[in-house]
């Protein structure tokens, strides 16, 4: 049964173009080029547990030093006293009814109250906490961006995006290519599996989303050949990301005028990455030419709906940027954490809020909630 099901759900009429096999897309030494492997597509998983190890390493032995060097506290809200009654009660919300409560302890609801609070503030991570994820994130996209347009530079499909489609199925993959291609999705898996215990931010599900969507548009695109096209996505990706990050961990060393003038360059590159480049030119290359170089099949459907839940995404964190621009010019410096509407970061499993600094005028994003 489970060997039909994955028959089915792998139909060759659904994930390649009319007669076409996966016999003849299938690695070999007769072939003309070097096809893909489709049981790569699981390489990532365990290279994204080497992440997760390395990121420990690195956060621990270099990031957390150096934060500690700017003037970043590593201190926590005072602990709650114990109350197991109150305790037991936090754990199932973090506002139940204070009058009932009341009724169990000999407290008043404002002691309740104020010890909610506080029980609250002691599971929210420290300030170098959140800059060691921050700079942990800061350093794999450039480095990440970097590789991508080194291995890009020399390729046909960066400067001539119709080569995607061109001669499809039958595109060869080097080294270069599945290198950046596992490497990418590996630290995807990686922050896919490390959202439940990192900084927990507003906008966690949408995170969780893109995360997924991303993952699966590398998968299934890895294993259809179709991994020009994701080489691209990839690579428009990455670039605003590194401002991203970089904007909230130069706000946590509180270095004003470089998280400004970071925040700057983020508008510049979200914009035109995300809002420019993604949609009106990748976008419209699979949604219009596509169709017009190669024969449409189920799968064309797929891959767009997916990359079009990107760009919706893409537009929410836009909107929620752009939002706080506008009350950074009113309020004279950039306060408030990208792509996150709620002015305190909360790593407890109660909250699904992921927001970052302070913000005067907010109480989207996250990470995007890291």
């Amino acid at each position: 049964m489970l060997k039909t099901l994955v028959d089915t759900f792998w139909s060759e009429h659904v994930w390649l173009p009319p007669n076409v096999t996966w016999d003849d897309i299938a690695p070999g030494p007769d072939k003309a080029v070097n096809y893909n492997d489709h049981t790569h597509v699981w390489y990532p998983i365990p290279l994204a547990l080497g992440f997760i190890g390395l990121r420990c390493v690195v956060e621990r032995g270099v990031l957390a030093p150096f934060g500690r060097y700017l003037g970043i506290k590593d201190v926590r809200s005072r602990k709650a006293p114990d109350n197991p009654k109150l305790e037991a009660a936090y754990r199932k919300s973090v506002t139940p009814k204070f009058t009932e409560l009341a009724k169990q302890t000999d407290l008043s609801e404002r002691q309740i109250e104020r010890w909610f609070r506080r029980r609250r503030n002691q599971d929210k991570p420290s300030t170098l906490t959140k800059f060691c994820e921050n700079a942990w994130k800061v350093i794999f996209y450039i480095s990440n961006f970097l590789f991508g347009f080194y291995v890009l530079w020399d390729k046909a499909w960066l400067w001539d995006i119709d080569q995607c489609y061109v001669g499809y199925p039958h595109h060869g993959v080097t080294n270069d290519v599945w290198w950046y291609y596992t490497i990418s999705s590996a630290f995807y898996w990686s922050l896919m599996i490390s959202q439940f215990w990192d900084v927990r931010r507003k906008d966690f599900w949408q995170m969780f989303v893109h995360h997924v969507a991303t993952i699966a548009l590398l998968s299934f695109s890895w294993v259809c050949n179709l991994h020009r096209i994701g080489t691209l996505v990839l690579l428009c990706h990455d670039l605003s990301d590194i401002f991203v990050e970089s904007v909230k961990a130069a706000k946590y060393a509180k270095y004003q005028k470089l998280c400004d003038a970071l925040f700057l360059m983020l508008i510049v590159t979200w914009i035109g990455t995300r809002i420019g480049v993604y949609p009106f030119y990748i976008i419209r290359s699979t949604s219009i030419r596509a169709p017009q170089l190669l024969p449409l099949f189920p799968a064309y459907y797929i891959f767009n709906t997916l990359l079009c839940l990107l760009l919706a995404l893409h537009v929410v964190w836009t909107w929620l940027i752009l939002l706080i621009a506008y009350n950074t010019i009113k309020a004279g410096q950039m306060e408030g954490d990208i792509r996150s509407s709620n002015s305190e970061l909360s790593s407890s499993p109660h909250d699904s809020g992921r927001a970052t600094p302070n913000h005067n005028h907010l109480n989207h994003n996250n990470h995007k909630n890291e």
